[in-house]
C-alpha cells in the first residue's frame, strides 16, 4: 500500500506499547513500519520503555532518539550504571534525567502540550493499583512508568510511590480504549521469554554469547552483583542478580500480560522476536529495531485487512 494512503480518516487508531526494558527499542521500528504504510495512530500508550519510546514519538523526537541508542556501545550503557550505599537502584538517574530530556522533552512540558493523546502506566506500590498519566507532566509519566524495582527507585507522585506499569498492566490496551480508541495496535515484548536458558544466552544466529553484559562493567562492586564469580567451577553455577531479576520479570510481565489479554484483546497484537536481548542489552539496539520492522510486515496482511473491515479507509 503506498505510504500516502492513512487508515486514520474514520476511525481513531490506538498504538499499546508494551514493557520489556532493552527490547523495547523494537517499538521504534515498529513506529516506523507501520508510519511506511501509511498507519499513523491517533493514540499512543506505553508502559515502562513503551511509555519512554511513546512519549519520544508523541513529542516528534523519536528520530533523534534512535540515532542516540543506535550509537550506544556496551561500555556507553555500562556508564548509566551507579550504586550507592542505600541501595535504591543501579541506574544513575542524573544521567538518565538528562538523555530523558534530550530526547522527550524539558521539565515544563506537559501531556497537554502534545498533539495527540498519550498515556503512560505506573502502579502504586501500596495498593498494587494501576495508575494512568493522562495529564501533567510528560516526564513525570515517563519516569513513573520506567521505574523498574531493583534498577530504579520508586517514584513519589501525589502522596503515592509508584513503581513500573509493567507489574500491572504491561501491555496497556485497556488504556487505549479508554481514551478512545476504534482499533487498537499492541505490541507484546515478552512474548517469547519464559523458559529461556540463563546461562548460556545465544544470538538468532546460533553464537554463544557471554551470559550477562553486567560481566565487562568496570565496576568496583563485582562480587556484589556477580555472586557466583568465585564459585568452584565444578559447582552448578547460581544465577547472576540482574539474571535474577530479569528471570523473575518475564514471568511475572508473561503471566499478567497472557491473563489481561484475554479479558481485554487487541485488534492486532504484534509480537516482535527478542527472547536473545537481555535486560539490560540497550545497546543492542539495532538488533530490536529491525525485528521491530519485521514484526509489522509479518502482521501487515492481518492489519490491513482489518483496518478496512473496521472502515479505517
Amino acid at each position: 500500500m503506498p505510504s500516502s494512503e492513512r487508515f486514520t480518516n474514520q476511525i481513531k487508531i490506538g498504538l499499546a506499547l508494551g514493557s520489556g526494558s532493552a527490547r523495547g527499542w523494537s517499538h521504534i521500528g515498529v513506529i516506523e513500519a507501520l508510519q511506511a504504510h501509511g498507519i499513523e495512530p491517533d493514540i499512543i500508550c506505553g508502559c515502562s520503555i513503551g511509555a519512554l519510546v511513546g512519549a519520544s514519538y508523541a513529542a516528534n523526537k523519536i528520530t533523534a532518539l534512535e540515532d542516540w541508542v543506535r550509537s550506544l556501545s556496551l561500555l556507553e550503557t555500562a556508564r548509566f550504571a551507579s550504586l550507592d550505599t542505600s541501595l535504591n537502584g543501579v541506574i544513575n538517574k542524573d544521567r538518565l534525567q538528562n538523555v530523558l530530556r534530550q530526547f522527550i522533552a524539558d521539565d515544563s512540558f506537559s501531556i497537554a502540550d502534545l498533539q495527540r493523546p498519550f498515556a503512560s502506566v505506573a502502579t502504586d506500590l501500596s495498593s498494587g493499583r494501576e495508575v494512568w498519566f493522562t495529564e501533567g507532566s510528560l516526564l513525570d509519566a515517563v519516569w513513573a512508568s520506567i521505574s523498574l524495582p531493583g534498577l530504579f527507585p520508586p517514584v513519589r507522585h501525589k502522596n503515592r510511590w509508584l513503581v513500573d506499569g509493567g507489574l500491572v498492566n504491561p501491555v496497556p490496551v485497556s488504556v487505549c480504549r479508554a481514551l478512545g480508541a476504534d482499533f487498537v495496535i499492541a505490541v507484546n515484548l515478552n512474548g517469547d521469554l519464559v523458559g529461556r536458558h540463563i546461562d548460556k544466552p545465544v544470538s538468532k544466529d546460533g553464537a554463544e554469547r557471554p551470559a550477562h553484559w553486567s560481566d565487562k562493567i568496570p565496576w568496583s562492586i563485582g562480587d556484589t552483583l556477580r555472586p557466583n564469580a568465585n564459585a568452584d567451577e565444578d559447582d552448578e553455577k547460581v544465577p547472576r542478580v540482574f539474571e535474577t531479576i530479569a528471570g523473575s520479570i518475564n514471568i511475572i510481565q508473561d503471566r499478567i500480560t497472557r491473563s489481561r489479554m484475554v479479558g481485554e484483546p487487541p485488534d492486532i497484537l504484534i509480537t516482535p522476536e527478542l527472547a536473545d536481548i537481555g535486560l539490560l542489552e540497550f545497546y543492542r539496539a539495532a538488533e530490536c529495531i529491525d525485528e521491530g520492522k519485521e514484526s509489522v510486515h509479518r502482521a501487515l496482511p492481518e492489519i490491513q485487512r482489518l483496518l478496512k473491515t473496521s472502515g479505517g479507509l
